[in-house]
């Protein structure tokens, strides 16, 4: 009867062990499996924020060069003006001495005309150059009226090519004035959005100013009427 119990706890003991070693077994499996499945969530995400990565350093280039190449266009608009604006200096000395050729008793309007000149010439800001372009136009549409009381005058042939070329000049102001001021309105747009604006500070790039007449001085912005 011994015999028959150690018997049966061997059975017992051995029954045990296969017991607890499949129990080992499959632990393991599942804990291999939980192991790949954190492995390939992790992965997800590490993916994830990879990509959100790429995306966002993407949008900072972009941004970035967006920025930067708006601000030149304002730049490049803004000498388009000033070429125009200087090819009219030019022009003024020379049809003034035409017009006092017959005229040379209107010497309030020439010094006006005169005085305008030189306040364009050395104007520099937007605002400034605005405002003195206004005045210059006020001037040289006083002079261009005076000359309708002389016929000879008028029938110049060096009369009409210089308003010719003043005519033509005032019109591509207006256009290189329209070109600037739109390019304004989307580089002062783009550094006032995130996240230009943040790329603006770093930059130290600042608001530009529109090339408009000043509050109340519309009307005398306008080109002077070329009458032949």
């Amino acid at each position: 009867m011994k015999d028959d119990y150690e018997g049966y706890d061997d059975l017992d003991e051995k029954r045990t062990q296969q017991a607890n070693g499949s129990f080992a077994k499959d632990a393991g499996k599942v804990l291999g499996k939980a192991a790949v499945g954190t492995g390939k969530f992790l992965g997800r995400v590490l993916l994830g924020v990879l990509i959100l990565a790429v995306i966002a350093g993407l949008v900072c280039w972009s941004t970035y060069n967006g920025l930067i190449q708006k601000d030149e266009t304002v730049r490049q608009q803004w000498s388009d003006i000033e070429a125009q604006l200087q090819r009219r200096v030019d022009l003024i000395p020379n049809l003034v001495a035409t017009v006092k050729g017959y005229a040379a008793h209107e010497e309030k309007i020439f010094t006006e005309v005169a005085a305008a000149r030189e306040k364009l010439a050395g104007a520099k800001e937007p605002t400034d150059v605005a405002e003195a372009d206004a005045a210059l136009n006020s001037a040289l549409g006083r002079l261009l009226v005076i000359t309708e009381n002389y016929p000879d005058l008028k029938a110049s042939e060096n009369f009409v090519r210089l308003q010719d070329e003043l005519a033509g000049t005032e019109n591509r102001i207006a256009v290189a004035r329209s070109r600037y001021n739109e390019a304004v309105k989307v580089y002062n747009a783009a550094i006032r959005k995130f996240p230009g604006a943040f790329f603006a500070n770093m930059l130290g790039l600042k608001k530009a100013d529109f090339f408009e007449a000043p509050a109340g001085l519309e009307e005398v912005q306008k080109a002077p009427e070329v009458t032949f």
